[in-house]
């Protein structure tokens, strides 16, 4: 699955100075991966890196020095990173992904979450495109919805999620696959950073009780499973022109926040008796959510492309234990 190439080395040894030819193995299949400086971006681009192909992250923000800096509004860039990369298989990380962020600033939310893959779209041509979309194209009243269903979604964030699905497909019909997934978690650089592991610092007071939603019905899903997934569809694509279309892929433990919460605290060994089940919707809290939009997915497992899920108390271990303050701790609790 390589190609061989050739390069040069410089070898020091003392008193002698000798230039070393090499075969290297560069891996042919290449990938474009977007948003590769966010939560599911960079667990996708590690997937792919790790597994024999060639793959190229692009972020904006946060993306020197260790991925390409591409604004995606850019065309002329976009057009620039694609013809000069030629990738196989394009996966679209890239997203405003916080639904209260998304009511506040709407123009720029849309921009990233619409008009971004209207412009990737046009300029992916022929070439295979993962979409990742939300569970919150669904408005949670009659779960479990399946590829086919309708969406409805309540707010802002979904809406541009699905409008971007349908730019997406618009564009390149014969290419495209969008993928949806529930609320991701998975190693963040910060615990703010994933709706699941921010409750890690909630879990840690101990000392004080707080209230925490036990209304909504989330499944809580693993990035890493998510990224193998993006890479089983990556992989069959190139040897099925015909796979395109929506997909669903989702965790099994259903779970409110209280209840992760709770999790949390006992994959830690951790009191969980300050932790209160908040039971009704306080008034102004954000974004309207679904209240259950739980994923049907066997179109993924018919076709032998979905990964069993991670169980949650062993993947949030992994997230959040560099977030431990006796880092020693990380032996006792798993051996």
């Amino acid at each position: 699955m390589s190609i061989r190439d050739k390069e040069l080395k410089i070898h020091f040894t003392p008193g002698h100075v000798e230039l070393v030819q090499n075969e290297v193995y560069t891996p042919y299949r290449r990938v474009l991966v977007t948003g590769a400086t966010g939560l599911l971006g960079r667990a996708v681009y590690k997937e792919f890196k790790n597994n024999d192909w060639d793959a190229l992250g692009s972020g904006y923000n946060r993306a020197r020095p260790c991925f390409l800096k591409c604004n995606l509004l850019d065309e002329d860039a976009v057009r620039g990173v694609i013809q000069g990369f030629q990738p196989h298989v394009i996966v679209h990380c890239a997203a405003e992904r916080r639904p209260d962020v998304v009511e506040r600033h709407t123009e720029a939310a849309i921009n990233l979450n619409v008009h971004a893959c209207a412009s990737l779209a046009k300029e992916a041509g022929g070439i295979f495109l993962i979409y990742i979309s939300t569970d919150y194209v669904f408005d949670g009243r009659n779960p479990p919805y399946g590829e086919n269903d309708a969406p409805n979604p309540l707010n802002l964030y979904g809406k541009s999620k699905l409008e971007g699905e349908r730019e997406i497909l618009r564009h390149c019909p014969a290419g495209a696959a969008v993928l949806r997934v529930p609320i991701l978690f998975g190693e963040v650089e910060k615990v703010e950073e994933s709706a699941v592991t921010v409750l890690w610092d909630r879990v840690q007071e101990g000392a004080e009780s707080c209230t925490i939603d036990h209304c909504q019905q989330r499944f809580p899903t693993y990035t890493n499973d998510v990224a193998h997934v993006c890479r089983n569809m990556a992989e069959r694509a190139l040897q099925d022109p015909s796979l395109r279309g929506i997909f669903h892929y989702s965790a099994k433990e259903q779970m409110t926040k209280y209840e992760m919460a709770c999790a949390i605290a006992d994959a830690f060994n951790l009191p969980s008796s300050h932790l209160i089940p908040m039971t009704e919707q306080p008034a102004g809290a954000g974004a309207q959510r679904p209240q259950n939009a739980q994923l049907e997915c066997s179109r993924l497992e018919l076709l032998g492309l979905s990964v069993e899920p991670t169980p949650f108390k062993t993947a949030i271990r992994d997230s959040l234990w560099p977030f431990q303050h006796d880092k020693r701790w990380r032996q006792t609790v798993f051996h």
